[in-house]
């Protein structure tokens, strides 16, 4: 009698064993597919705080810009100058990401395989590139009216996705091939047109010659933009090696403290510096909006920053640069109500244009996004 029973016992506790085991295998899989899903929320949360930062940056700090050569500010160094000068706002988090960063890693934060030489000099070069971007683009934002110049600046993901092709290996799909034809076509249509448009403090008989440099410039500085963002992307990958907020801050930084020191260097040399004086007193809208408009051009700057090296990070360069190019189309809208500009039809198309090539990217984006998901959905399954 006893070994049935036993035989009994022995059977009821492996089904207790097996049935714990399918539970906890349910539970774990379970676990992980919420811990996904928090991760993924997340990350859109991150990249929808981004996308604020660079669009409400760019934005208003173009706008600005503008407004302090139309009162009277000639200084083009000082136009790139305040673009860098405000990353000291930036310190505070800086350092409190530091400090996370060495409790949760215990101090490893070094990267032994990247010697600190060449970490140096990724940062001068982006910094250099980026210094004189933003001259260029301050002597486009000087020529041009700011619709004009800003719809040209969308070109800079063309130039964008052509340096990604070489250095960060992307793949071209044919939403993104549609997107980079329509957006250099919207930039190509200002060209072609036939209203020349003046501002008041320039020569009627100068200003289509001034509109050619201004457009120059500014493509010289969206190929610039271009380049830069994708050499951030291959620091990233390639140099750093790491994907953590404090890089993100280190990039920011470190970037900014060179091209601050080039522009401030170019300030001087150029002899612009001479002029600040006297440029404030017979600014337009008198010295203290004169003081204040710099300030708030620099801490709007720090924020496209923010926006865009964060991009790069969560997503891609040529995403980053994609959603820079929609800032160009609000740029010109915002410019018809606080300057007064004419929106003409080839304007108005270029606008449409380039939101379209905008919409293209995104949707590429989505699809590769949703089926990276499918496959790692598939993957855990497995």
């Amino acid at each position: 009698m006893g070994e049935p029973q036993e035989v009994q016992l022995c059977l009821k506790d492996h089904e207790v064993k097996e049935n714990s085991m399918e539970d906890n295998f349910f539970d774990n899989e379970i676990y992980q597919t919420r811990t996904n899903y928090q991760k993924r929320n997340f990350h859109w949360f991150l990249v929808a705080i981004y996308v604020v930062f660079a669009l409400l940056g760019q934005s208003a700090a173009t706008l600005l810009g503008k407004l302090y050569y139309d009162k009277g500010g000639n200084s083009k160094w000082m136009g790139a100058f305040v673009q860098f000068v405000g990353f000291p706002i930036l310190l505070p988090c800086y350092y409190i990401s530091s400090l996370k960063s060495t409790t949760t890693n215990n101090f490893n934060w070094k990267q032994p395989s990247t010697s600190t030489s060449i970490i140096v000099l990724m940062y001068v070069t982006l910094g250099f590139i980026a210094a004189f971007e933003c001259y260029f683009f301050s002597l486009g934002l000087w020529y041009l009216p700011v619709s004009t110049y800003a719809i040209i600046s969308s070109s800079q993901l063309a130039f964008n996705a052509f340096f990604s092709f070489f250095l960060n290996s992307m793949k071209f799909s044919p939403y993104i091939i549609n997107s980079l034809v329509l957006l250099t076509i919207s930039s190509i249509l200002l060209i072609f047109q036939t209203e020349i448009e003046t501002e008041v403090d320039h020569s009627i008989e100068s200003s289509k010659k001034k509109q050619v440099i201004g457009f120059i410039c500014t493509i010289i500085a969206s190929i610039g933009e271009g380049l830069l963002l994708s050499l951030t992307q291959f620091a990233f990958e390639k140099v750093l090696k790491r994907e953590t907020f404090n890089v993100v801050m280190d990039v920011i930084i470190y970037q900014s403290i060179v091209a601050t020191c080039v522009t401030f260097i170019g300030l001087f040399a150029s002899g612009e510096w001479n002029g600040l004086q006297n440029e404030m007193e017979k600014y337009e809208m008198g010295k203290t909006s004169y003081v204040l408009n710099l300030v708030f051009i620099a801490v709007t700057w720090q924020l496209y920053s923010i926006g865009s090296v964060g991009l790069i990070f969560e997503v891609s360069s040529l995403f980053a640069d994609a959603l820079s190019v929609l800032a160009e189309p609000i740029v010109p809208i915002l410019a018809v109500i606080f300057f007064h500009e004419t929106m003409n039809g080839i304007k108005a198309i270029s606008m449409v244009l380039a939101i379209w090539g905008f919409t293209s990217y995104i949707y590429h984006h989505y699809l590769d996004k949703t089926k990276f998901d499918i496959e790692n959905r598939n993957t855990n399954q497995v």
